[in-house]
């Protein structure tokens, strides 16, 4: 009779120290998830915010690049800046305004795609996903 006394004692302290670890591993798991979340929600603010300066900048300057500068795409910024100066210089000679124009199309288009994403779909494809191009 005793022994089985011991037995439950030993099996009910046991069980409550099961319990009290479980309650500590709950309470860390909601701590690392909030700051996981909160963490998230600074990413996705400042992705909005590249959203928008992107975005205009592609509209306004598409064709020096500097959208693509803001989004950490510094050779295909590189791209368009090149090929707007070529275009610059050798538009004494005619052919220089297509050279021209295309990179500010380019951008101008790009500008456009930016701002009619959504916040999240522009996040995950320009920012998470690098997509460099359109």
């Amino acid at each position: 009779m005793s022994d089985d006394k011991n037995l439950r004692d030993d099996l009910n302290d046991m069980l409550g120290d099961a319990k009290e670890k479980a309650n500590e591993f709950a309470k860390e798991a909601k701590e690392s998830a909030s700051e996981f979340a909160e963490g998230a929600k600074e990413t996705f603010a400042s992705g909005e915010n590249k959203k928008i300066l992107a975005g205009v900048l592609g509209i306004l300057f598409g064709g020096l690049g500097i959208h693509k500068f803001i989004l950490g795409y510094n050779k295909e910024g590189g791209i368009l800046l090149g090929a707007t100066l070529i275009g610059i210089l050798l538009s004494c000679v005619g052919i220089g305004i297509l050279f021209v124009w295309i990179p500010g199309v380019i951008g101008f288009i790009e500008g456009i795609i930016y701002l009619t994403k959504s916040d999240s779909e522009f996040y995950n494809t320009y920012q998470a996903g690098k997509k460099p191009w359109f």
